[in-house]
């Protein structure tokens, strides 16, 4: 067992974009980012993703059955992205965010691009 003061971890992670692991209950793993800019459209075909804002905002583009349209999260926005549904987080100033998904799950889902990371740090 260990405490982390969440909103303070943040202060460990150096750059955008790179989460780390908080801690992990059961076969989910709960994750902190700092977001800033347009992630890669991606999907986690094998499980859901909840996404829950620290601080800041950002909007969560999806795509599911051919429409596209956009959740608009500002701080304490809790929202469930479906396993199968294409999605991007897009902050336009630094936002920081709080995910929840299956252990192991890869940042960009069923694509591997140079801002994928296989290897998380834990704080």
């Amino acid at each position: 067992m260990k405490k982390i003061n969440i909103p303070a971890a943040f202060g460990k992670i150096p750059e955008t974009w790179s989460p780390h692991i908080a801690g992990a209950v059961n076969s989910q793993e709960v994750r902190i980012a700092r977001i800033d800019g347009a992630f890669d459209w991606h999907a986690h075909q094998d499980g859901d993703e909840a996404f829950f804002v620290i601080r800041g905002a950002f909007s969560m583009g999806l795509r599911r059955d051919g429409r596209e349209w956009e959740e608009a999260m500002e701080e304490g926005d809790f929202l469930v992205v479906p396993a199968g549904v294409s999605h991007r987080p897009v902050a336009e100033k630094e936002c920081w965010i709080l995910m929840i998904e299956n252990a192991g799950t890869l940042n960009t889902g069923d694509k591997l691009t140079e801002r994928t990371r296989e290897t998380l740090p834990r704080l």
